[in-house]
């Protein structure tokens, strides 16, 4: 495999183009003028923004679909496999113009766009996949066989964040709305900044920006180890926990990867609340929530509210001012600490900086306020560790506190909390078993728990562990536990379960959020006064 990524006109196929991290970097080449071919399974809202930009995308994983890089026609096109060709045009034309589908989105009954794709000369595309491509796909095994160069999404990244002054945003928790909450403020303070995250935020409408100016600011992912290919001008690491069970075998090795990444960054920005990125990653420069620590960024005077955060910062012990946020949880503080530090870093005023604080609205499937039906909140957060559902079940209590005199912000409804519904997917057969008892004891903050089955992530089912088991470990720490085998099962049972006060919160990595839009639509009130956000979902 060779370890140098060509921007120079080669074309670019990703296999699995529709996932988060692999859209976002075929968005960046496509915005860079670079011809994409990619493929998935199925169509999405992601997928199609794709191919407006001019992207070629194939509905299935086959080998045929490499059949359009296998010989050139003689004229300077390249033909499709249907036998269809388009007009040549060079690596150096806008995206959309003479390949892809014009926009259109619509794919053939061959699993193309209808036009075949074609660029100046002859050559095998730079293959882009990611550690969910098994060694066994037929398109995997299609490039190896033809010769093409083929890269981890990782090395991708690693080749753009060498191209600019980046930031890098790792951590076990807290990287997606760390990493959208620096870009985005980069973004008001004027920076045009590139932006790749692993989640989609309105601001930029979707999960990457090609800016014009010198900074990248990137979510950083450790899940597959790959996280080591990174070097970056700023590291961000917010936390370091064992999370990926089926990568890593223990503490030490996650350290280890994080000890890497912080070793070829210039500068490390480091939450020291966590005892490991304080001891052992030792960045330097640091934040704490605690006012008494010897931190470079901390924060006293806090006040949680249902519609956010108000809190006094501090940098080397000299107080900077008040910064207001709009997200909700002591987490979401630390996240914004961290943006505070790297936005000084990079010599903006702090009023700059609290400005874009406090219009950050947050990323999608992040504490994502859905709407309101019938009295009942809906609320969709990726939570997925433990860890991450205590703190997002904590920040979901501060809704039940009656509003403040003066709202932080005008989307907290006006209508009082009873109950916070904790509707939970488990996510990976290996994650559940290694953590089965702290999911057990997560629940705390939820009056109920509605738990469905294991989503498996492509993992295979060994039969050691399943929904029900999980369940009924909760329930030895949870009075109320209800298992659905089923997304369709959960979908009926909340229509059975939910009332007028309830806060709804969708838990999990997976697919869960697909029901929202049906338990939504048969609270809706009929007299017109509910409230909907409808978002895509996963």
């Amino acid at each position: 495999m060779p370890n140098t990524v060509e921007f120079n006109g080669r074309p670019f196929h990703f296999i699995g183009i529709g996932g988060i991290g692999m859209s976002a970097l075929a968005y960046i080449l496509a915005k860079r003028q670079l011809p994409i071919f990619g493929s998935d399974l199925q169509t999405s809202h992601i997928t199609r923004r794709l191919q407006g930009m001019g992207a070629h995308i194939f509905w299935s994983q086959d080998a045929s679909n490499f059949d359009i890089f296998r010989s050139p026609n003689g004229n300077g096109t390249m033909s499709h496999r249907s036998g269809a060709t388009a007009p040549a045009v060079s690596p150096e034309s806008p995206p959309g113009e003479g390949w892809g589908d014009g926009g259109t989105g619509t794919p053939t009954s061959d699993g193309s766009n209808g036009k075949g794709p074609s660029f100046s000369g002859f050559q095998l595309p730079q293959v882009i996949c990611s550690t969910a491509i098994h060694p066994q796909n037929a398109e995997y095994q299609a490039a190896l066989q033809l010769g093409c160069p083929i890269f981890h999404r990782s090395d991708l990244l690693a080749a753009l964040i060498r191209d600019y002054q980046s930031i890098a945003v790792a951590g076990t928790h807290g990287k997606t709305t760390t990493s959208s909450l620096i870009a985005f403020l980069l973004l008001e303070a004027g920076l045009d900044p590139t932006i790749l995250i692993g989640g989609e935020v309105n601001a930029w409408e979707g999960n990457a920006r090609m800016g014009r100016g010198p900074y990248m600011v990137a979510e950083a992912d450790e899940s597959d180890g790959s996280l080591v290919k990174l070097a970056a001008r700023i590291g961000v690491v917010t936390n370091i926990e064992l999370d990926h069970p089926d990568h890593y075998q223990t503490l030490d090795q996650v350290v280890s990867t994080f000890q890497v990444f912080a070793g070829q960054c210039e500068t490390v920005v480091g939450c020291i609340d966590c005892e490991t990125v304080r001891d052992r990653i030792r960045p330097s420069v640091s934040y704490s929530l605690n006012p008494q620590s010897d931190a470079d960024y901390t924060a006293d005077e806090v006040e949680y509210h249902p519609d956010g955060i108000v809190a006094r910062v501090f940098e080397g012990g000299r107080p900077l001012g008040r910064l207001r946020l709009q997200l909700l949880g002591r987490h979401n503080l630390s996240n914004a600490l961290a943006a505070v530090a790297v936005g000084r870093l990079l010599g903006l005023e702090f009023s700059t900086i609290a400005d874009a604080v406090a219009r950050f609205q947050g990323a999608k499937r992040r504490f994502e306020y859905r709407g309101h039906c019938g009295g009942i909140q809906f609320v969709d957060d990726y939570a997925h560790h433990p860890s991450e559902i205590r703190v997002t079940l904590a920040a979901a209590r501060l809704r039940m506190q009656p509003p403040p005199p003066t709202a932080l912000t005008s989307v907290h409804p006006t209508a009082a909390i009873k109950r916070v519904i904790a509707v939970f997917q488990p996510h990976r057969y290996s994650r559940t078993r290694a953590f089965l008892e702290e999911f057990a004891e997560c629940f705390g903050d939820a009056d109920l728990v509605l738990l469905t089955d294991i989503y498996s992530a492509g993992e295979p089912d060994s039969g050691a562990i399943d929904g029900q088991q999980l369940a009924d470990r909760i329930a030895r720490h949870h009075p109320r536990v209800d298992y659905q085998p089923t997304l369709e099962a959960v979908t009926i049972r909340l229509r059975e379960l939910l009332k007028p006060g309830d806060l709804v919160l969708f838990l999990g990595a997976g697919n869960l959020n697909r029901v929202i839009p049906e338990v939504m639509a048969f609270f809706q009130d009929s007299d017109g006064q509910s409230e909907a956000h409808p978002t895509e979902c996963a």
